[in-house]
């Protein structure tokens, strides 16, 4: 039987990949990291390159062990990558860099149905990055799982537009996609037109999983990166929204006749450095276990309770620097099988 078994956000977790911290740091600079991810400093040589703070480190890969103790309380199975060096260099023939971190997995793959996508990352400094869990996609095809790599995108520099408006600094000359673009409610995806995935993203993604799923193209609602600090699908018919970026005229077609639950205002969290890698809004960035309990940043409580009163209980936890790392609980985790087959929720 196939350990890949994933169709929508809020099945009942069975098996998870929980990321590392473990020699994280920020590459050296480049277009595309300036342009889609460090804007604010203003030029590429002012981007803090080098190794996170220990302690930083050290306090996250805590938090991460308590997350997988906590998973496997639940009868969660967890796995979780090797450290590697991303200090080593890497290189194509057009460009050289360094490496990132192994922290956000949701990133790298796209579990849909019974198949594994490595998908085209944006960032030239996570090229290899799918390597941290090359042992388990073997084993994942080894039990009958389907396993799929999207083109390797060149990423030359005429893909990055430093000086654009956000939502237009990455290129459409190639297919390019985070996997945390997207939002799985079973035969229908969800996938954010941002800097983090462009058109060509979309249309590969639709041509790779065929007839049986329509992925909706999400535009003009978020220009940044990822969706899940603006889209949390929780169970169907219930979607959790980012009121500072989602409206009426932006509103995916698809969520019109669902339920919304705006999310509140978010408590300041802390973060290092001059600018924080991710907003306030990573708070709402949920990891759900099933449909009626999530696992949710503990220093929100005002989305706690909103949760709450919707019949969803919480597993308060933190990921103190969340916002210098750039995720948090959804971003850290990605499942690889839950308690569900495929259907349609319209």
């Amino acid at each position: 039987m196939s350990l890949v078994n994933v169709h929508n956000e809020w099945d009942p977790l069975e098996e998870v990949i929980i990321g590392t911290v473990t020699g994280a740091r920020v590459p050296v600079p480049d277009r595309g990291l300036f342009a889609l991810e460090y804007p604010e400093y203003g030029t590429v040589d002012k981007i803090p390159s080098g190794p996170y703070a220990r302690h930083i480190v050290e306090e996250t890969e805590h938090e991460l062990s308590m997350l997988c103790e906590e998973l496997t309380k639940l009868g969660v199975k967890v796995r979780r990558p090797e450290a590697r060096d991303h200090a080593a260099k890497l290189a194509t023939p057009d460009w050289q860099t360094d490496g990132f971190y192994d922290y956000c997995p949701r990133d790298v793959f796209l579990a849909v149905g019974g198949t594994v996508i490595e998908t085209p990352m944006v960032l030239r400094s996570r090229f290899l990055e799918p390597f941290a869990y090359k042992n388990m996609l073997l084993e994942f095809f080894e039990s009958g799982a389907r396993w799929i790599s999207a083109p390797k995108p060149r990423l030359g520099d005429d893909m990055y537009d430093m000086d654009a408006e956000p939502g237009r600094r990455l290129g459409n000359l190639e297919p390019a996609f985070d996997a945390a673009n997207v939002m799985r409610c079973g035969t229908d995806l969800l996938y954010l037109v941002s800097d983090s995935g462009n058109e060509l993203g979309w249309k590969w993604l639709q041509s790779a999983l065929g007839d049986a799923y329509t992925v909706h193209p999400c535009r003009d609602i978020y220009t940044g990166t990822h969706i899940d600090t603006t889209i949390v699908p929780l169970r169907p018919g219930l979607v959790l929204l980012n009121p500072e970026r989602v409206n009426d005229k932006n509103l995916p077609d698809y969520l019109r006749d669902w339920d919304h639950l705006w999310c509140p205002d978010m408590t300041e969290t802390e973060y290092a450095g001059e600018h924080p890698y991710g907003s306030p809004w990573v708070g709402m960035n949920l990891l759900v276990i099933r449909e009626d309990l999530v696992v949710a940043d503990d220093r929100q409580p005002a989305l706690l309770r909103a949760l709450e009163k919707r019949g969803i209980d919480v597993l308060p936890m933190r990921l103190t620097h969340a916002r210098t790392l750039g995720g948090s609980f959804h971003c850290v985790s990605l499942d690889i099988r839950r308690c569900g087959t495929l259907e349609t929720y319209r």
